[in-house]
């Protein structure tokens, strides 16, 4: 399931779009590493930079557009799930009495790990966090793409930031260098505050899903019902690097949480 395009986030995808389009002419109208080979017609460099960019921006508005997890329905009863309201307290944990929250919000019943989005007003299974410059949730469904777009775009974003630096030219004086490199500098900056911040995602992202780890849980534990009989170094959902990885890589649908934290948290209460 897929968002409207003119919905939600139109103005922040725009902006985007424009960006992404615009520091790429410049970059190809500049006589840089890429003009040169234009010249002489080979093509090849110049054809592969601008399909990394649309390929980049196509991912950008996939993980823009997609369904994050959105709970839709009450999730299965279970006989050891004990409804909860969002703001009440939660007992001691004990085997057959793990609680469920229900959303004060949209009145669902949460699955373990979900969380409501106030910006989205929806419930999100897997919630990592709400990304401002996608206009939507990272959750379940759309976690993958978003870092396969973190990766493409840190490599297009390090590779146009090579690019923009062979094209400025030396010139007599500073106003002179500056009139001839205007657009140039400009694009650089640009390249270069995009570039720290999503290798920065990346990096970060990659250290949490090695975990198991979501960004709210990382920063909320203290406040998470299922986490709070936890040290803050234990994490029940952690299989160790590799299982983490290829279960965050390599499966598909739903996963049920509970039973991963009935299995390595209530069973050795």
């Amino acid at each position: 399931m897929f968002h409207s395009v003119w919905g939600s986030g139109c103005g922040i995808r725009t902006v985007h779009s424009l960006l992404t389009c615009g520091v790429t002419l410049v970059l190809l109208l500049h006589d840089t590493d890429l003009y040169p080979q234009e010249k002489v017609g080979i093509r090849l460099h110049p054809l592969v930079f601008v399909l990394a960019v649309m390929a980049s921006t196509a991912l950008y508005y996939g993980v823009s557009l997609m369904d994050p997890g959105y709970v839709l329905t009450d999730c299965e009863e279970k006989p050891h799930l004990i409804p909860m309201k969002e703001d009440q307290e939660t007992p001691a944990q004990t085997p057959g009495a793990v609680r469920m929250r229900r959303c004060g919000y949209c009145l669902l019943k949460q699955p373990m790990r979900a969380r409501h989005c106030k910006s989205c007003q929806r419930c999100v299974r897997r919630y990592d966090h709400h990304c401002p410059w996608i206009e939507n949730c990272v959750g379940e469904k759309n976690h993958r793409v978003f870092i396969l777009y973190l990766a493409l775009q840190g490599l297009v974003l390090l590779w146009a930031l090579r690019i923009a630096w062979s094209g400025f030219r030396a010139a007599v004086t500073w106003s002179e260098w500056f009139r001839t490199n205007v657009f140039l500098l400009a694009a650089l900056v640009v390249i270069g505050v995009f570039t720290v911040v999503v290798v920065l995602l990346l990096v970060s992202h990659l250290y949490l899903i090695s975990c198991n780890v979501t960004t709210w849980e990382f920063m909320s534990h203290h406040r998470i019902s299922y986490l709070r009989q936890c040290d803050y170094d234990t994490n029940p959902f952690d299989r160790g690097v590799i299982r983490n990885l290829w279960s965050f890589f390599c499966t598909w649908g739903n996963v049920v949480w509970e039973r991963v934290y009935y299995r390595d948290v209530l069973s050795t209460v």
